[in-house]
């Protein structure tokens, strides 16, 4: 009988944890290997660290909602408390933990790589969270200063554009930030944008003037839709406010187009927020008017406006001895901004003075000129008629 062979069976290897990390990067291998050797070496102060870290992550995170909740949902983003509130909110949970890791390590200070690790991903972190904050105080303050706009179809349009612009900014921003932070030269990369910003801005300028008076038109409200206007000769009512142009309708009933740019770059005049039309008015009254009346005439004169609704007197002289009147000049107010009652009240006005000055017996001059006959060493002559005692 055949003694049986002996079998010889291998022991299997020992796993080792940090043998597994092979294959990965070297960066990723030699923060990974040191993070494993902390947790075995030193597992207590790990676990510490790492619960910690859990709570102050849910505990930023509770606080978040909290000062939300307070701040109360019915706010609009005009108010402070609304604009707190969405700066609030844009608080993203990866950046609450990166803070809380970013906190713990700097406490418990746990090997190098992983200590530089963790604050590279907090830098990241915070330069992303820093354009969401940014992004909302730009665009909030934009909505705060746009609030009661009438042409909402224009606003959308224009909170778009801004939009984009913000958007590219703030990120290109935080894209340099990151690269700069992780050791990568950035120079050339603002050169390269800088040279594409210019071109892009030379090749386009008279869209973005447009663009650009657009907005101001809509932030600063120079004038807004409905408001009548005066420029350049023209007069009419403002129909619409665009990205490129604007829609004047003249009072003689075509529309006039045009640029924003060229609009803002004349004087205008808004009709529309006059509060009160000073109205200017000149006459004359004849010479054989007694002078007594001619010092009481700025009072009645004042009494008569003062009876008429939406009138406002303000003064009234005598400013000069004419060919064949004694000159007045009449200042008063229409107290609406409206012409058409401005209209109103100086007819009114005109048709009181006459009916006072028919009571007055006081007669309005009109150009007149008066003959003498002299003799020939200069005395007037009587050219009546000598009535004698025969005839």
């Amino acid at each position: 009988m055949d003694v049986p062979s002996r079998l010889t069976v291998a022991a299997a290897p020992t796993v080792n944890a940090v043998d597994t990390l092979k294959g990965l990067p070297n960066d990723v291998l030699g923060v990974s290997r040191e993070t494993v050797l902390w947790l075995r070496d030193d597992s207590t102060t790990a676990a510490i660290a790492i619960g910690v870290a859990v709570g102050l992550f849910f505990a930023f995170r509770g606080l978040r909602w909290l000062i939300v909740r307070a701040l109360g949902e019915q706010h609009p983003v005009t108010t402070w408390r609304g604009f707190l509130r969405g700066i609030v909110r844009r608080t993203r949970s990866f950046f609450i933990g990166a803070l809380a890791a970013y906190l713990v390590t700097n406490i418990v200070a746990p090997p190098g790589l992983l200590l530089r690790a963790v604050d590279i991903v907090f830098t990241i972190a915070f330069a992303v969270q820093g354009a969401y904050w940014l992004r909302e105080v730009i665009l909030s303050l934009v909505q705060r200063r746009a609030a009661g706009v009438e042409d909402h179809a224009a606003f959308a349009s224009a909170v778009g554009i801004i939009t984009v612009l913000v958007n590219v900014v703030v990120w290109a921003l935080a894209l340099i930030l990151v690269l700069d932070n992780l050791g990568v030269n950035v120079t050339a990369l603002v050169a390269g944008l800088g040279v594409g910003g210019i071109a892009i801005g030379l090749a386009a300028q008279g869209i973005f003037g447009d663009l650009f008076a657009a907005l101001a038109i809509l932030f600063d409200r120079p004038f807004a839709v409905g408001d009548s206007v005066s420029f350049g000769g023209n007069s009419g009512t403002v129909e619409a406010i665009g990205l490129k142009t604007v829609r004047v309708r003249l009072l003689s009933g075509e529309q006039l187009i045009i640029s924003n740019s060229k609009l803002l770059d004349q004087q205008v005049t808004n009709l529309a927020r006059v509060v009160e039309r000073r109205v200017p008015m000149s006459f004359g009254i004849v010479y054989q008017t007694p002078p007594e009346v001619v010092a009481a005439l700025p009072g009645e004169v004042a009494e008569i406006i003062g009876r008429i609704d939406g009138a406002r007197f303000g003064r009234l002289h005598m400013t000069a001895f004419g060919a064949s009147s004694l000159d007045f000049e009449l200042i008063f107010f229409a107290t609406s901004g409206d012409y058409a009652e401005m209209m109103r009240v100086r007819h009114e006005v005109c048709l009181a003075m006459l009916r006072r000055f028919a009571e007055l017996k006081i007669d309005f001059a009109y150009p007149t000129q008066v003959t003498f006959t002299a003799a020939p060493d200069g005395t007037m002559i009587d050219p009546r008629p000598v009535l004698t005692a025969e005839g």
